[in-house]
């Protein structure tokens, strides 16, 4: 069966959704990632989104936009309303890993903490060291990080590589290490009911 819906995401999220998407048998959906680096510049991820919309928009019967406001104070929304497109509720990818009120009780908690995932526990070097000028500039770290108490590694997968890699890259910030256990259940939620009812609907239709 060919794919009716085409998802745009992020690329930082790839590995959790095709996982979703095989556990979930959602087999009328496609993937498009844009790459995770725009997050390090978000002002320019409603154009980029905008560029896939318009490019795909004849192939599918919806888009689906995988990525929550991501630091684009609003913009991706008002994209998003010139089509009528949905995207995922929240934020940010932290708060769409542990669920929003979960998140929230995290953030109250302590406002200075510093969030690890799955994809950034692997790319901590190019997206954050390299990201920031760390490598070239590490004077900068005690700036950048001031106000960070804690690291917290919302972790997608039970993996003991990816615990040893957070670990490493809270001491490197000098931070606390908390280790919490997300799975993809909260992602999956999120997704269920703009993704999961339309995979009902079309078994619903089949002979």
């Amino acid at each position: 069966m060919p794919a009716s819906i085409l998802v745009i995401a992020c690329g930082a999220i790839a590995r959790e959704l095709v996982r979703i998407k095989t556990l979930n048998n959602w087999e009328h959906i496609e993937f498009q990632c844009l790459p995770a680096a725009l997050h390090n510049t978000p002002d320019e991820i409603p154009a980029a989104v905008k560029a896939k919309i318009e490019s795909q928009a004849d192939r599918y019967q919806k888009i689906f936009v995988a990525y929550a406001d991501c630091g684009t104070a609003g913009q991706l929304d008002k994209v998003l309303d010139e089509y009528g497109i949905e995207r995922i509720p929240g934020t940010h990818c932290y708060e769409f890993y542990t669920g929003s009120h979960a998140f929230r009780q995290l953030a109250t908690a302590e406002p200075g903490t510093f969030y690890l995932t799955d994809f950034l526990a692997r790319h901590f070097d190019r997206l954050v060291i390299e990201g920031l000028g760390l490598d070239q500039q590490p004077q900068l770290l005690p700036i950048y990080f001031h106000n960070y108490k804690r690291m917290i590694y919302l972790a997608q997968t039970n993996s003991e590589e990816l615990q040893a890699m957070a670990r490493r890259h809270a001491a490197y910030l000098g931070l606390e290490y908390v280790y919490r256990f997300t799975s993809d259940q909260p992602l999956t939620q999120a997704l269920e009911p703009a993704l999961g009812q339309c995979a009902n609907h079309q078994k619903a239709r089949q002979p």
